[in-house]
């Protein structure tokens, strides 16, 4: 992997390359599932940013060779926001950082995810290879790999403690966008899950809706007493 930048090279630059491989994915949740970690990861880091989170976007690795297009992956110690048009493609040579998360969903046709995709994430050396099967019935949905002496270990439990990063991976029933169904979440070192973006709109709502009944009471409780709050 060229992570070692040499200026007297010339290497390309990410406007000089592809920034998709332009193969169709597979079903909608090889976005889904990874926008709504990454939408969730930016309001739980919402005060760092020192993180980017890509979602099917091309990493480049060696200029000879395509770029790698995961499902999803999480790179710590870079900028979040190059500029105002953001990343086209996460480009190492540039970079100079692995991701330490790939994430992998995997449709109803294999692409590797349990055989070469998982041998090349690991020669890479990314930290934690994660696999989604939702079409799986009798083993497990969601496999969770961390690098180990250039070999990848499943961890046990569920939600997984990602201890690098500070956050469990797991899954959950749960509706996003009006989907009913299983889906990845971010938990808390006590197991606790992170709400995603529009359960903390629902409670937002929900607690103005509170405070305007408390008024509401208050008002009518006041005018009981023979007092008009528009005069206080």
């Amino acid at each position: 992997m060229l992570l070692n930048y040499d200026p007297r090279h010339c290497y390309p630059s990410p406007e000089d390359l592809p920034d998709s491989d332009d193969t169709p994915v597979d079903n909608e949740l090889q976005d889904l599932i990874p926008g709504l970690l990454k939408a969730t990861l930016a309001l739980i880091w919402s005060d760092r940013m020192n993180w980017f989170f890509g979602v099917d976007m091309g990493i480049y690795y060696d200029p000879n060779e395509s770029a790698i297009v995961p499902d999803g992956f999480l790179s710590v110690g870079v900028p979040r926001i190059i500029d105002e048009d953001l990343r086209l493609s996460y480009v190492l040579w540039e970079e100079q950082k692995l991701p330490i998360l790939v994430l992998e969903v995997v449709s109803q046709k294999r692409r590797g995810e349990y055989s070469t995709k998982k041998d090349f994430y690991a020669r890479m050396g990314i930290l934690y290879y994660v696999v989604y099967n939702p079409g799986r019935k009798k083993k497990p949905r969601l496999e969770v790999y961390k690098l180990e002496q250039g070999e990848y270990i499943l961890q046990r439990g569920e939600p997984v403690w990602l201890d690098e990063l500070e956050l469990g991976i797991g899954r959950e029933r749960g509706s996003y966008q009006g989907v009913e169904r299983e889906w990845l979440y971010w938990y808390d070192r006590d197991g606790n899950r992170y709400l995603i973006p529009e359960e903390r709109i629902q409670e937002a709502q929900e607690q103005v809706r509170q405070a305007q009944q408390r008024a509401k009471k208050l008002e009518e409780r006041l005018r009981s007493l023979g007092i008009n709050p528009d005069e206080l």
